[in-house]
């Protein structure tokens, strides 16, 4: 792309005083400049009288403008200008972040004042971490994995799929059962969950999505995953089991305590401490065939800042050093 300033020093045709105010970008050389030339006294004339000048572009869908001559120099900085802040826009990065369903609204408060200050766009793709993690596998265009259990962390590390570098555990949460927040029901410790007045217990799927994973070990550390099996109705995730408790299809259900947190529908009716329950992890890293590891590595920073902190303290969470 170039922009061309012509200015004349006089009102009759073409002389030695004309001049050609030219701004380019260089592709093979990044940066800013501008030149001035003479024109010969035999050069066609691109305008007509005046003490004028006329910018224009090789683009046809420029604007073609007449400033005055006295204005040439400013006008020139504010092309300057506004090709550096078009440079600028296309040096931003566009981030695919791949994190777990209970972390979409702490995820993207952090985001937005991060994409107003850095100028790159954080896109998120949110769901199971397993289904995430397999996505990644299959050559999904991941630049960041945020998950909610070390197992499928440990998996991609394993085939070489995040840069182990950059992993890091950065939070923790707890388990409840949650109700309807209009049913009656009383659910005053795990074992209540076994009793006839409870038919169905939504979780995540707990054979492969974290929270349900997390939901059977503490119940078979209970010694009452047995009983409570038959119960249960596996979600896609553990957003989808908190909506079959507010909908009222079942009635109570396992989720993470930062999820029954951000719902008007459901009241917690049992809280499963984090000491009495499993240790629950959610480790963070840049993925390996990232092709923005700088801007993802930025990213991760981040996330690790004091205002990432504040915000994941806001939902619940419980932050790592």
């Amino acid at each position: 792309m170039s922009l061309t300033a012509y200015a004349r020093s006089g009102v009759n045709s073409p002389g030695s005083g004309d001049v050609s105010v030219q701004w380019c970008r260089n592709p093979n050389k990044p940066g800013l400049g501008w030149s001035a030339t003479r024109f010969k006294s035999d050069a066609p004339s691109p305008w007509r009288g005046g003490r004028r000048f006329v910018l224009r572009s090789d683009a046809p869908a420029l604007l073609i403008a007449l400033i005055p001559m006295r204005t040439m120099l400013k006008t020139i900085l504010v092309v300057a200008l506004l090709a550096f802040m078009e440079s600028i826009a296309a040096q931003a990065a566009t981030l695919n972040v791949f994190a777990a369903a209970s972390l979409t609204e702490c995820l993207k408060e952090i985001a937005a004042p991060y994409e107003k200050q850095s100028g790159d766009k954080i896109v998120f793709n949110f769901g199971a971490s397993s289904f995430l993690a397999r996505q990644i596998e299959e050559g999904a265009p991941a630049d960041i994995f945020f998950s909610a259990d070390e197992v499928r962390m440990d998996r991609l590390e394993q085939k070489g799929l995040i840069v182990k570098e950059t992993r890091r555990s950065r939070l923790s949460n707890s388990l409840v059962v949650v109700v309807a927040s209009d049913s009656p029901l009383q659910i005053k410790s795990a074992e209540d969950l076994t009793e006839a007045k409870v038919k169905r217990v939504a979780l995540a799927d707990p054979q492969a999505v974290p929270a349900g994973i997390y939901a059977k070990e503490y119940f078979e550390k209970c010694k009452l995953w047995s009983a409570i099996e038959p119960k249960t109705v596996p979600t896609d995730n553990v957003r989808a089991a908190l909506a079959a408790v507010e909908s009222g299809n079942v009635e109570a259900g396992v989720v993470y305590k930062t999820d029954a947190a951000i719902s008007k529908k459901v009241r917690v009716a049992y809280d499963i401490s984090a000491p009495e329950g499993p240790n629950i992890s959610y480790p963070m890293a840049v993925v390996t065939e990232s092709e923005k590891r700088e801007a993802a590595q930025k990213f991760l920073k981040c996330l690790e800042s004091d205002e990432a902190e504040r915000v994941f303290k806001k939902f619940g969470f419980i932050v790592r050093k």
